[in-house]
């Protein structure tokens, strides 16, 4: 049997642990995406659009689940929650499983999403304890590099379950998973919030609390950019096997270009990481909004050109890359921006932030992904209004301390 240890681990084994635990969102998202035909055909045949809600639900349920999550840490410590969380995740993955109708399995994924917000938040804790500053940033960077290459391997899993089983044991990946990376954490991890800095957990604490948090600016700038972000990047989630099937004809090509996509998106992490010390997270977060932007016009441009569906499909393609790539300079640096002067506070922190980015971006993600007409058009235009909006943001953004 491995013996905890009392030392802290080395940087190495904890990015590798951090990335694990933020991966089971990934793999909770990216494994159902081959499914969705087979839910839809199943579930709801009339409405095949309502199956995008098997990953909205969850989304939705992780939001509401971070508002607890944080001041929980805060007053019992980081692990105690992530197992309590995981428990959870378990538990809605169990019932999702046996659920025999689509309205009951968007309630268990709900119940999943509640779990898993106890590991995502609390580890976003665990960095900000051990690091501040770019530091940080520099860490959740290698952190998120682990955590997009999953979306590559996720529908790759999803779609061999399917083959050799159905959809339905997915959610029994799901609890093999789980147990993997709680384990580790729990054997090896030691908690990184001592005793004397816990916080009381009383309405009082968490109202004055709550105010210091949004009082600061670059919280407030900070919740916001991530918002439309994370609008932005379920919306191109929610659509992206319908556009590939049902727009272009690719749909049996559908796990190996999200694949594709994955791994094209995956050096942003450790790009960032090189380039956020010497630059600075708030520089780095402007020009991948401007980025975007850019990409966001030029694709629609093409679209409106209309290039035959074997060409445009490409356009696509090297689109969608440009939407997660935006994801890998702008979450773990708007994260760092948005903890730098709180962390006496960065459960409680990081939980309003991830609570209201979160539920707000699935909102968002929601209503466009409903949009879908068969073309791409509506995506491309919505999100680059969303890039439009941050570039817009992020020039009122304070600038953050050069120290690590």
């Amino acid at each position: 049997m491995i013996k905890a240890p009392t030392a802290r681990l080395s940087t190495g084994e904890f990015i590798a642990l951090m990335g694990m635990v933020f991966a089971t969102i990934a793999f909770s998202m990216d494994a159902m995406l081959p499914a969705l035909p087979q839910i839809a055909e199943e579930l709801s045949p009339s409405e095949p659009t309502l199956a995008q809600f098997v990953l909205t639900s969850f989304v939705v349920g992780m939001g509401v689940g971070t508002i607890f999550a944080g001041p929980l840490s805060d007053r019992f410590g980081r692990k105690p929650v992530i197992f309590i969380g995981s428990g959870i995740y378990v538990l809605g993955a169990f019932l999702a499983y046996i659920a025999p109708t689509l309205e009951l399995v968007l309630a268990a994924r709900v119940l999943q999403g509640l779990g898993v917000a106890g590991p995502r938040i609390v580890a976003m804790a665990m960095v900000r304890d051990l690091y501040s500053g770019r530091e940080m940033a520099r860490i959740t960077s290698f952190v998120m590099l682990v955590f997009t290459i999953f979306p590559a391997i996720a529908p790759l899993i999803g779609n061999g379950i399917i083959t050799l089983f159905d959809w339905r044991a997915i959610f029994l990946a799901f609890v093999v998973f789980a147990i993997i990376s709680v384990g580790w954490l729990m054997l090896r991890q030691p908690e990184t919030l001592h005793p004397e800095d816990r916080r009381p957990l009383n309405l009082g604490n968490l109202w004055e609390g709550t105010k210091e948090v949004m009082a600061v600016r670059q919280m407030q700038l900070s919740i916001a950019v991530q918002t439309l972000i994370f609008g932005a990047l379920f919306a191109s989630i929610s659509s992206i096997q319908q556009i590939f099937d049902l727009t272009y004809g690719m749909g049996h090509w559908f796990h190996w270009l999200f694949a594709a996509i994955a791994l094209l998106t995956a050096p942003c992490a450790p790009i960032n990481g090189r380039f956020v010390v010497r630059i600075g997270m708030r520089p780095l977060i402007s020009r991948a909004l401007v980025f975007q932007l850019v990409c966001s016009v030029i694709f629609i441009g093409s679209l409106m050109l209309g290039a035959a569906p074997e060409v445009e499909v490409w356009y696509y393609f090297a689109w969608s890359v440009t939407v997660f790539m935006m994801m890998g300079f702008t979450i773990g640096n708007l994260n760092a921006l948005a903890l730098e002067p709180l962390g006496h506070v960065a459960g409680l922190a990081a939980s309003i932030m991830a609570a209201i980015g979160t539920i707000g971006g699935a909102v968002l993600g929601g209503i466009i992904g409903q949009l879908y007409n068969g073309t791409a058009l509506p995506l491309a235009a919505c999100v680059g209004v969303l890039a439009l909006v941050g570039v817009v943001i992020m020039r009122r953004m304070p600038r953050e301390k050069t120290d690590g």
